[in-house]
């Protein structure tokens, strides 16, 4: 039995209109919403104005001082973005594996979710078309198991090229 309903799986990785997250959402698993995460990011850089360039610090440091602080730490705070998104991602997807396998068995959540060339990279499509036709999720579970059935029939070169080569280096 799945941790999670496909409906509360599939709200984790795209969002309302079914276009695939960047930054995956915590919220449907019962964590911080990927809102709340974003507008964390956009602050981050504000705080830091606010920090250097107060009439105080600012008075300490000069002007030259001030800026090149303020550039040095904006280099920090987009390692902070970088390492707070990939922590969410990678979280998200460790929690939600055992309920995508139990929906998909043997259709990798990586190669759902990869920007690249793969197998499955229609899949968000097929989301898009199966919200509009608003299922329910019985209806919604059969129709992407066709979508998966479907693009394996049309990339079925590049799924056995992958398969030989996961055969190869193991």
């Amino acid at each position: 039995m799945p941790t999670y309903s496909l409906q509360t799986l599939l709200s984790c990785l795209a969002d309302s209109r079914g276009k695939k997250r960047v930054l995956l959402n915590m919220a449907p698993i019962g964590g911080v919403g990927s809102r709340f995460i974003v507008a964390f990011f956009l602050l981050l850089p504000i705080l830091e104005y606010a920090l250097f360039f107060n009439p105080y610090v600012f008075g300490l440091l000069g002007i030259a001082t001030a800026i090149l602080g303020y550039i040095v730490c904006l280099s920090l705070v987009m390692i902070i973005i970088f390492l707070v998104g990939w922590r969410v991602n990678s979280h998200i997807i460790k929690k939600i594996t055992s309920s995508w396998e139990f929906y998909f068995p043997q259709k990798s959540l990586e190669m759902v979710l990869s920007s690249g060339i793969t197998p499955y990279n229609e899949f968000f499509d097929y989301y898009v078309h199966a919200l509009k036709k608003k299922m329910d999720e019985h209806e919604l579970h059969m129709f992407l198991l066709s979508a998966f059935s479907e693009m394996e029939k049309k990339n079925k070169e590049l799924l056995e090229a992958i398969n030989r080569n996961k055969k190869l280096s193991h």
